[in-house]
Order: C-alpha cells, then structure tokens, then sequence
C-alpha cells in the first residue's frame, strides 16, 4: 500500500481521510459505513459481546469494539427527519408506508378483507388567526392576486406570513399548536359517540359491535401551524380480522366525522392571553378511500404514499428549527440550583436559558416571533405544564408526528424487528456461524454511549455513500435495472 503525505493538505477533512485509508484495518471501517447507508449522525457505542455455551461455559465467540479501526462500534442513529438524517428518515418513511398500506389492503398480520371495510382519509386543519400572504386558486386551477394584490410565485418566501404583522394572533397560533394533540384526542371521542348515536345505539352497545382504528400523520403550513391527516377505518368488534355490520357504512363515517370536528373546544384561560377557546378550522376534507390498485385520486396506494411523504418532515418545512433552543446545562431555565437551593446564572447561556441567541436565529421574521411567543408564554405559571420553551423550535407543537390506533395494523417496532432479524441471519448466513439457539446459548453484552456522528474523513465516506445510493435509487425510480 502507498503512504500518502498529509502534511501539505490543507483540508482537515481530508486529511482524516487520508489517515483513515491509510489505515491497516480501513477496509472494516469502510464496511462499518457502508452498512450504515449513508447515515449522517452514527451512534458511537463501545463495548463487547460473548455468545456462552449454556451447558460447558465455552465462550463460542466474542466481538469488541477495540478491535474496531476507530475503536467504536457505529449504529445507524434511527432520525425521523429528514434535515437531520436523509439516509435514516428514508427508512423510516418506508416503514410508514408498510403500517398504512397493511392496515389499508391487508399484510403484515392484517387480513386482506380489510380493505372491504369502510375507511376515508381525513384532514384536519387549523383555523385562522390572521390573513396571511397566500396563492389562491380558482376551481379549474387559475392563480388568483393574493389580497396584497399580488400573484405570488410557489418558491415565494412571504407565503403564510401575516399581512399585518402587527395585528396577527401569535399567542393564539402557539397555543393550538400546543393544543393540537388534545383537539385530536376530543375528536376521536366525539367521533366514536357520533357514531353510537347515527347507529341508534348507546355507546357500550356500539363497542360490543363496532371498533374505530386509525392512523395520522402532522404536517406543518406555511404558516407554521399544524394540520392532521388522517386515516380512518371501521371495523368489528375485535379489529381488523373482523368486518363491522353493514350498517357501519362510509356515509355514517363521513358524517359522524365532520359532526365531530364541529363540536371539538379547548378552552384555555390566562391573565395574559384572555380566555381562549380552540377549536379545528372550517377547512375540512373528508375522502373515501378506494381499493388497492385502483386509478382513483385517494387509492390505498397514494394515501400510504401521502401519509409516508410527510411523515419525515418537521417544522423545519416551514422554515423553523429542526434541532431544541433551550441551553441544556440549565434546561432553558437560565440558572441552575446550587445544594442549599441558591440560583446559580447559567454561564454557558448567559442566564436567557437559550443555546442560541433568538435574535441571531437563521430564520423568518415569522417564525422568529412564533419562536419568542413560545418562550414569553412558556414563562407564565398557567401554561407551565406546556413546556413551550422546550418545544419552541417545533412553533409549540409537542405531539408526536405519527400515531395509530392498536388494532390499526403492525408497529413500527415490529417492522423493525424484523428488519433487524433478517440482518442478523444475513451476517451469521455470509460469516459462517452456527444458527443460535436460545436454549443452549446465551447472548453477554456490556455495551456504553461514546457519543454520535463521525470524524471529518468518515463524514466524506458517508456523504459519498448516501449519493451513491440515492442515484441508484433514482435510476431504479425511473425504470433503470441494477
């Protein structure tokens, strides 16, 4: 192998590159990599495993990550995001698919008469809380002005910004998004009574014989609010492996589901903010969903797709943070707690309780000021139990972005178990070894957290990974053969 003199290349970056391939292992470690596809933020894990024969105490075969060039094992980091983690949001964004698509056509443990079940797709949507600069269409798809009277372009950074600034609610946009996940868990309530009562049933009567499941996701506007889709279907009494009585039909869904949405209200009292009532906004859409394979606009097919789409995104996608602003040494509260119970001023943040200054944030006058009415509210005592200053680079919002129901389908826990045991049997299948048996062997580990991503060299192998495997994905998208 050739030595190639590092000391006259300026890039630090590539000078790690260069001692990492002319490292005696560097094979391994590229290997680590490449198993990893292309995975931006790696764990870095040190520790061993030992596989015991049960009845003699043999140690069949060991692995420690000294062994390893970098003296860590690299485990991918799992991000939902996109903007943190392409490689690991991509896999994530798959698994969703599978979820949606199982308990809509059947699979994954979901019976296929499953999809004669009536189900639609349904999005929720926030109400307003001032105008904002937007790109009207009319129904045969013409642009219309804005009301600024101007014909804003798609890429246009104004969209979903107030005109008046000055005037628009900002405490009342954070709030429902701090509120979001209670409106959906009201409507799902008001959801399963509306159908008792369009079935002329009390409720106990309607659980013996009919059962709600579904599946959502959240995505940001614009205008930095949250919206739901959702998918909602109807079943019998024990789940999905049980039609619900034939008059459970779509009709009855579609109306108990927009007589639902009407009734929702949070109410949300304060000194600061005046007595607030939430509720969803007047934009509501309700969808039956058709069969598997059908060309119809809401198939089984696109709606996974759809759900999977913006099941990665975050609030990033508006034009916010994708990463928490709160100073962890003090956890946003700008002073830690000496042992006698003394404020201490955080000297890391200064006292403000923030990683980074909000002026200096890269980001819109918008959301900037959505970021510091997070702050200022997460300070009164009455929304203290909101955390909002933890939550300010999500504009507020503290759910989680995907949720189902338990009879819905699979979980993502289980498509990723499966995944993990497929790989297992691949490394054991290409290595050679002895199919594991739990009854005479037993698994030892002792494994700790080093910490996350990689040295500047290994970042230029990743980067390297991840577009090679995102241009044989797109060749393959497009019709191409490997």
């Amino acid at each position: 192998m050739v030595t190639l003199d590092r000391r006259h290349v300026a890039s630090p970056a590539v000078r790690d590159l260069l001692h990492l391939v002319n490292h005696p292992d560097f094979d391994r470690a590229q290997q680590q990599i490449e198993r990893l596809g292309g995975c931006t933020e790696p764990v870095r894990l040190t520790g061993r495993t030992a596989t015991v024969d049960t009845t003699t105490g043999e140690v069949l075969r060991s692995y420690t990550s000294s062994a390893e060039p970098t003296g860590s094992l690299l485990t991918a980091c799992g991000n939902r995001r996109a903007s943190r983690c392409p490689a690991c949001s991509r896999a994530y964004a798959a698994d969703t698919y599978h979820l949606i698509r199982a308990g809509l056509s059947g699979g994954k443990t979901v019976p296929d008469t499953v999809r004669t079940h009536p189900r639609v797709f349904v999005t929720l949507t926030p109400p307003s809380f001032g105008p904002v600069h937007n790109r009207p269409t009319t129904p045969g798809g013409d642009i219309l002005p804005c009301r600024c009277r101007k014909l804003h372009e798609p890429t246009d950074t104004l969209i979903g910004t107030p005109l008046n600034p000055a005037t628009y609610d900002y405490s009342g946009a954070v709030l429902f998004n701090a509120h979001a996940g209670a409106l959906w868990a009201r409507f799902t309530t008001y959801l399963r009574r509306g159908l008792a009562a369009r079935l002329g049933m009390t409720q106990k009567a309607a659980r013996a014989v009919l059962r709600l499941s579904f599946a959502k996701v959240a995505e940001y506007q614009k205008r930095g609010l949250v919206h739901f889709h959702a998918v909602i279907r109807l079943d019998g009494p024990d789940g999905s492996s049980q039609p619900p009585p034939p008059y459970a039909t779509v009709a009855v869904l579609t109306d108990a589901v927009r007589a639902a949405v009407a009734r929702v209200r949070v109410m949300v009292e304060s000194d600061a903010v005046r007595e607030r009532e939430l509720s969803w906004g007047e934009q509501l859409d309700v969808r039956e969903i058709a069969a598997f394979g059908t060309d119809a606009e809401f198939s089984d097919q696109a709606v996974a797709a759809y759900v999977a789409k913006y099941v990665t995104k975050s609030a990033d996608a508006s034009g916010a943070l994708d990463r928490a602003l709160f100073c962890r040494p003090c956890q946003g509260r700008g002073a830690t707690l000496l042992p006698h119970g003394t404020p201490l001023p955080c000297t890391t943040c200064d006292g403000t309780g923030q990683a980074r200054p909000l002026p200096r944030l890269a980001v819109a006058r918008h959301v900037r000021q959505m970021i510091r009415t997070c702050w200022e509210l997460g300070k009164l005592p009455e929304f203290a139990h909101l955390k909002l200053w933890k939550w300010a680079h999500m504009l507020g919002f503290r759910g989680h972005f995907s949720t189902k129901s338990r009879s819905y389908s699979t979980t993502l826990g289980a498509l990723r178990d499966a995944r993990r045991a497929w790989r297992k049997e691949q490394t054991r299948t290409h290595a050679g070894l002895p199919e594991h048996d739990p009854d005479t062997t037993l698994v030892v580990g002792h494994w700790a957290y080093l910490g996350t991503g990689y040295s500047p060299g290994a970042a230029l192998l990743a980067a390297a990974v991840w577009h090679r495997r995102e241009l044989e994905r797109r060749f393959i998208a497009e019709g191409g053969c490997r």
